[in-house]
């Protein structure tokens, strides 16, 4: 059930009067109450009415909430709990809660790299020690994929706060390809992860165009103050539109490309399209189909096509279809 937060503050504010057994609690007095803790959330009168504090009591008595709270009223006028100890910050977790948590403390961990969830590590920490008092023998029913030996990592915050404060990078990188490390000056845009591994996209000074950076390949980083720094009108959604990975060959155009799937596979492409600009062609009677997406072709989608094996083959274009045969033929070569 979603709950709003002026709810939220109502329920914990009539739950820490009742707590106060030296006082007795009448109705209008909890009303007064909860217009304060509003008033003092919001900083302007909130009018809570009869008609909701009743309705919030009711709530809290039931089981909607997991609270079902004791209240009770005396003298036909004053509430109160019925157990002196009772408080709905104390209940016990249930089955479904505890399979929440740890779930969702596995997926937060992933994002331990960036101090942007810095002030939620004392929250995740807490989270944990909830889980493993409440149940330790919890598993985790969701697994990510993660490779903690990824070079680069420990560069995320560094380069997610040089981006947040638009400063000049001067990055000593090292491609694949090149012999020796460069002294790169570059503008950060946005930080980008794909299959497993993380990019920084960025303008490069006195380059054309938009460069992406593998974080692994990154030696060290410094800063160049002195330099201003060049903010592009980049859309990262509109310009990765028509692509799969992170490599755009930006004077290019997105190119039709019909693949035929063999029946085993045709289950798993339809229901998990290579881009979102798959059309379903043709569909045959052996259980095979025809089908086209619409983008430019860089190394990402050639290694994407070549993990289906024989499973598929590339109709149009031609030139994508010569590229994927002579690196099936490369690859056949090396079995004989």
């Amino acid at each position: 059930m979603a709950l709003n937060k002026n709810a939220l503050i109502r329920y914990k504010t009539i739950d820490k009067c009742l707590q106060n057994n030296n006082h007795q609690w009448t109705l209008d007095k909890l009303i007064e109450a909860c217009s304060d803790a509003l008033y003092e959330y919001e900083g302007k009168d909130t009018h809570v009415s009869k008609r909701t504090v009743q309705l919030d009591i009711q709530m809290m008595r039931s089981d909607k909430l997991g609270y079902n709270a004791p209240i009770v009223v005396y003298d036909r006028k004053y509430y109160k709990y019925e157990s002196p100890d009772f408080s709905i910050t104390d209940i016990p977790l249930t089955e479904n809660d505890m399979s929440v948590l740890s779930e969702t403390v596995e997926m937060l961990k992933q994002f331990k790299d960036f101090s942007l969830f810095t002030e939620l590590g004392g929250i995740i920490q807490r989270l944990e020690d909830k889980v493993y008092t409440e149940k330790t023998k919890n598993k985790s029913i969701i697994h990510m994929d993660r490779n903690e030996n990824l070079k680069g990592l420990h560069f995320l915050d560094e380069l997610y706060q040089a981006i947040l404060k638009k400063v000049v990078l001067k990055l000593d990188y090292k491609s694949f390809k090149a012999k020796s490390a460069n002294i790169i000056t570059f503008h950060p845009y946005i930080l980008k992860e794909f299959n497993n591994r993380w990019f920084l996209i960025g303008k490069r000074t006195g380059a054309r165009g938009i460069s992406n950076l593998a974080l692994d390949r990154i030696i060290s980083i410094d800063y160049d103050f002195k330099l201003s720094y060049f903010e592009a009108d980049f859309d990262p959604d509109q310009f990765y539109k028509n692509v799969i990975g992170v490599t755009v060959n930006q004077g290019e155009r997105p190119t039709p490309v019909n693949i035929y799937i063999n029946a085993y596979n045709a289950p798993y492409v339809i229901t998990k399209p290579l881009h979102h600009s798959q059309i379903l062609q043709q569909q045959n009677d052996d259980g095979s189909i025809i089908i086209s997406i619409k983008v430019k072709i860089n190394f990402e989608l050639e290694r994407l096509l070549l993990g289906f094996g024989e499973s598929i083959e590339i109709l149009q274009p031609e030139r994508l279809r010569k590229r994927i045969v002579k690196r099936l033929n490369e690859a056949n070569e090396l079995y004989l």
